[in-house]
């Protein structure tokens, strides 16, 4: 018999990995759906979107909502808003690289730079006002 907890992380699970499926699906970095965002889930194992908003916008706000207030539903989905684990930016990179509870360990799937980038939109976005940037240099030591 499933656990309850076992069967809320495999739902969770598949709906992150349905959100990063359809954007793939709807996008090609060539033709990008008219109206979306630019950017795109590459099916070599990197996401291609340049900057932090839009790796946010495709990638993140599937789970973590457009206006960054989580939701609670298959899964639970903090909000990032006006979050303060967020103060100390080694905390999101460290989520990011190697997960926590149901979140997967996307950042694997971003380079240094990208990590860096959509760590430093979200501190600096949604209310919250942290503004001592990470680097690529911060995110390298953890893969």
């Amino acid at each position: 018999m499933i656990r309850k907890q076992t069967l809320v992380l495999v739902l969770a699970s598949a709906a992150a990995l349905g959100t990063i499926a359809a954007s793939a699906g709807a996008q090609t970095a060539a033709n990008p759906v008219p109206g979306e965002a630019a950017g795109t889930f590459m099916m070599a194992s990197k996401f291609s979107e340049p900057t932090g908003e839009l790796m946010y916008r495709n990638v993140c706000a599937g789970c973590h909502m457009p206006d960054a207030k989580g939701t609670q539903g298959a899964g639970f989905y903090p909000a990032l808003a006006k979050n303060e684990k967020l103060a100390a930016g080694g905390y999101p990179v460290l989520v990011l690289m190697k997960g926590l509870n149901g979140m997967p360990a996307v950042g694997q799937m971003m380079t240094d730079q990208q990590v860096a980038d959509v760590v430093n939109y979200v501190r600096t976005h949604f209310g919250n006002k942290y503004k001592d940037a990470v680097t690529p240099a911060d995110v390298q030591p953890l893969r």
